[in-house]
């Protein structure tokens, strides 16, 4: 599939699901098992200026100005996203802008003028190429001693489980190495039942630190496995039992 198709095939997956997304608080698998983690690496957040890059519709954006951020600004590929944002924005108004916009075009940000930088689970839906362009531009806008927090799957999640409740990317088989830069579907559930298309565009762990090291981060990352924890047992035991002790997803942090 080319670049313009996969841009394509994700624009059009979430203009259709924009209202599937929208929560006031934690309802899908990730909700619990990654966000607040990937929150808690974005601290101290307060006074800094905040780029949520495949914001969607917020969540994270509105966490993030609730945590004391002196602006929040959130861009995404899906109108029906943006409009899904900026629609609770206008029934709760936390002072955060909303736009239509590429993650691999930052240009309407100057250099080195953003402190925090925030993608979570953005990357997927990213070519090898994309990324190394998204994470380009990441470091160009940063100020110096700025930060860089984001989310991705787990890139052996996809191998490890077969395609089955509550999360799974469908990737046929075996092909760590030779699937990558495939797109491949996906869904998450929520804990009502009801689920959360996705998709994965694959990228193995050398793919991410090399796009990192390209775009000229060369400090030392945090790196964060996500998993289900005991904490979740004890909300769910149901709904989180199967996917324990899993590799679900990576957070990472880094300073420009």
């Amino acid at each position: 599939m080319s670049t313009l198709n996969h841009k394509s095939s994700t624009r059009n997956l979430y203009n259709r699901t924009a209202s599937e997304w929208i929560r006031g608080e934690p309802s899908s698998l990730s909700d619990f098992t990654a966000r607040p983690f990937v929150l808690e690496l974005c601290e101290p957040v307060a006074g800094l200026r905040v780029l949520d890059i495949g914001c969607g519709e917020g969540y994270c954006s509105r966490e993030l100005r609730r945590r004391g951020a002196a602006q929040v600004h959130g861009i995404d590929l899906s109108q029906g996203m943006i409009a899904a944002a900026s629609l609770q924005e206008a029934e709760d108004a936390l002072g955060i802008s909303y736009e239509v916009g590429c993650a691999t075009d930052l240009k309407q940000f100057d250099n080195g003028e953003i402190d925090l930088v925030v993608a979570v689970f953005l990357f997927n839906y990213l070519t090898i190429a994309q990324t190394q362009e998204c994470m380009a531009e990441v470091a160009r806008i940063l100020r110096p001693g700025g930060r860089f927090v984001f989310s991705v799957p787990h890139p052996s999640f996809p191998y490890m489980r077969e395609a089955a409740y509550p999360f799974y990317f469908q990737v046929d088989g075996t092909g760590y190495f030779s699937k990558r830069d495939q797109q491949f579907p996906g869904r998450i559930w929520k804990r009502d039942g009801s689920w959360l298309n996705v998709q994965l565009i694959h990228k193995t762990l050398e793919d991410y630190f090399n796009a990192l090291k390209n775009a000229g981060f060369n400090t030392m990352p945090i790196l964060q496995e996500l998993r289900v924890t005991p904490e979740h047992i004890a909300i769910d035991e149901s709904f989180f039992n199967s996917l324990l002790d899993q590799p679900l997803h990576l957070a990472i942090q880094v300073s420009r």
